[in-house]
């Protein structure tokens, strides 16, 4: 979705909704990176209408930056906004960065001259290419896929300030030339930095006063270092007006009150340019959160607590599968693996699963598998410890319900979803006996859709689910709960091992909704299902997570490998719904097991 018309339905919806977004940019090593998009994780819970990600002066970082993005709109699902720039760039270049994230389903650009290359003072039009934003022929090449977004500079631009100073003709210059950019096709204006509140105001009147008249968006830059600030300032040659100089002189050499004192002015700086009417912020992150986070909370536009989610999965913001509403639970706790296995269907389920069944699934392959370093060592830490038979395997998987290991060899998730905490205990309980969780839902009978633990889809509505549980269990305690489901007709089960051997009370065919929502002026939506053929799947990867996911990260050889590696074997994969959502309890049926 374009970002203007993400910025014109919040105000369609709500004059007073406040709009915001983040800008990252391409760390320089893997680790980086990797530490990159954990904090982005984070950060995208809070619903910011779309981030951004530079691309590095003179193109420097231009494979990473494409890469980064893919990963952000179909991997984070968040609105991408890609940085475009003609430095080093020649056309050839440009329409392959742009026909690459068309490809990925990105559609928001952020088109600019760009920095010169290190090493070089000022820019220079590298042959075969163009000299300004201006002359990226985004809309002459692609049409209106694109939604386009251009810089605006509220103090003049670096190039035109000398000594601190803008020349009254140099402002009007690059007014008049800001004014070219939108009618070439720019569609939001996002600023440069500025600490100087009343000159942003002021530069967005003179823009409506020359009859620019789209979003002009604040880009605000939370002070967290005094050095970092200076040095940044110094380069975009921005106005530092004189109480924040009186304020940081201080305390310039104390990180922390310098870091508070930024969260405090960032707040105050959102404070006066919302009330002059702008409900539009953009937070330059310098890929950190937590001053950009602290701003948004001391605006009251997030909570910590409370996170509102559209579906019970994060909805994709990738074009091609942008309506799709309805997936299997059995990747809740692995939607990237989901995303990746299904990335080349033509469509994707909407309304209903049956009646959209799609290509097959893309094969089981090691990327599945693959983790960010951080994440490995987590689970290292956690999960790598010497296993002398199958109770200490229990003990893990108990351990991690109760909420004692925030990591799972089955999750891509940190710790546990809040619904889980509902059940923890007797989740807990059941492990200790051998049935070994990897996904779960509490039985919900018309919960408000607001609900902090429960909820999805906004206020107003009303939310349902049928308890279910997914586990491994030994071929002899699968026996003993098939017999007690005997006495519990509306207890609906699907049981597999490895090599595929299949025992179930539903046939193969039989799709059943879990989870579905109720909304006023809305059809019933139903976003997680179970489905035995998507089950089949899924078992693979299930059963592979044991060896992929949890034994290697013993020594070859190891017996706690051996073991993890026999359970592999000789488990059984079961799915159990409980289709009783207003008086069942399922673990009942666990018993006297």
């Amino acid at each position: 979705m374009k970002v203007i018309e993400k910025i014109r339905d919040a105000a369609a919806n709500d004059a007073n909704r406040v709009v915001f977004s983040f800008e990252f940019f391409p760390p320089k090593t893997e680790d980086g990176v990797d530490n990159l998009f954990e904090r982005m994780e984070r950060m995208v819970v809070h619903n910011p209408s779309f981030c951004d990600i530079t691309w590095g002066a003179g193109g420097s970082t231009a494979d990473l930056t494409l890469e980064i993005s893919n990963r952000m709109q179909n991997m984070v699902c968040v609105e991408t906004m890609m940085h475009l720039t003609c430095t080093n760039m020649p056309v050839e270049k440009i329409d392959n960065a742009l026909s690459t994230i068309k490809s990925k389903g990105i559609q928001n650009v952020l088109a600019l001259r760009g920095d010169p290359p290190h090493g070089q003072d000022k820019f220079v039009k590298v042959e075969g290419g163009f000299a300004c934003a201006l002359d990226l022929h985004i809309r002459a090449q692609y049409g209106d896929y694109f939604g386009i977004t251009v810089a605006g500079y509220p103090e003049g631009h670096p190039d035109v300030i000398q000594n601190g100073v803008v020349t009254e003709e140099a402002y009007e210059n690059e007014l008049a030339y800001l004014k070219k950019k939108v009618d070439a096709g720019g569609e939001v204006i996002i600023t440069q930095l500025f600490y100087d509140t009343d000159i942003f105001l002021k530069f967005v009147n003179d823009c409506r006063q020359i009859g620019i008249t789209c979003p002009i968006v604040p880009g605000i830059m939370p002070i967290n270092n005094y050095k970092g600030f200076i040095r940044m300032t110094g380069f975009c040659k921005t106005k530092i007006p004189d109480e924040i100089t009186a304020a940081l002189d201080p305390i310039k050499d104390n990180e922390e009150a310098v870091k508070a004192y930024g969260i405090h002015l960032g707040t105050e700086m959102c404070k006066k340019i919302l009330a002059s009417g702008i409900k539009t912020l953009h937070l330059y992150t310098l890929n950190m959160e937590k001053s950009a986070l602290a701003i948004l909370m001391n605006l009251g536009l997030i909570e910590e607590s409370k996170i509102s989610r559209s579906l019970p999965w994060r909805r994709p913001t990738n074009i091609f599968r942008v309506k799709e509403d309805v997936r299997p639970i059995f990747w809740a706790n692995r939607p990237k693996s989901y995303i990746s296995r299904t990335i080349g269907w033509e469509q994707y389920p909407n309304g209903r699963w049956g009646d959209s069944r799609n290509a097959s699934y893309g094969a089981l392959t090691d990327y599945q598998f693959m983790r960010p370093r951080s994440r490995d060592k987590k689970l290292h830490e956690e999960w790598v410890v010497p296993l002398k038979n199958v109770t200490d395997i229990y003990e893990k998987f108990m351990k991690f319900c109760l909420g004692k290991l925030r990591s799972s060899p089955w999750s891509e998730l940190d710790g546990l979803q809040p619904e889980t905490k509902i059940i923890n205990e007797q989740l807990g309980n059941i492990n200790l006996k051998g049935f070994l969780t990897i996904n779960s839902q509490p039985a919900v009978n018309g919960a408000k859709s607001d609900s902090p633990t429960v909820g999805w889809g906004g206020p107003g509505g009303y939310v349902y689910q049928k308890a279910y549980l997914e586990f491994f269990c030994s071929p002899q305690k699968l026996n003993a709960l098939v017999e007690k489901c005997k006495s519990f007709p509306l207890l609906t089960y699907m049981a597999v091992n490895k090599d595929g051997t299949w025992f179930s009370n539903v046939n193969q065919t039989d799709v059943n909704a879990v989870t579905w929502g109720v909304f006023p002026a809305k059809e019933i939506i139903q976003p997680t299902i179970v489905d035995p053929a998507s089950f089949i799947v899924w078992k693979d990867e299930a059963f592979e997570t044991w060896s992929k996911g949890w034994a290697k990260l013993y020594p070859e050889g190891d017996p706690s490998a051996k073991l993890l590696e026999e359970v592999q074997r000789n488990y059984f994969l079961v799915s159990l719904v409980d289709n009783d959502y207003i008086n069942g309890d399922m673990f009942v049926a666990f018993k006297d097991i």
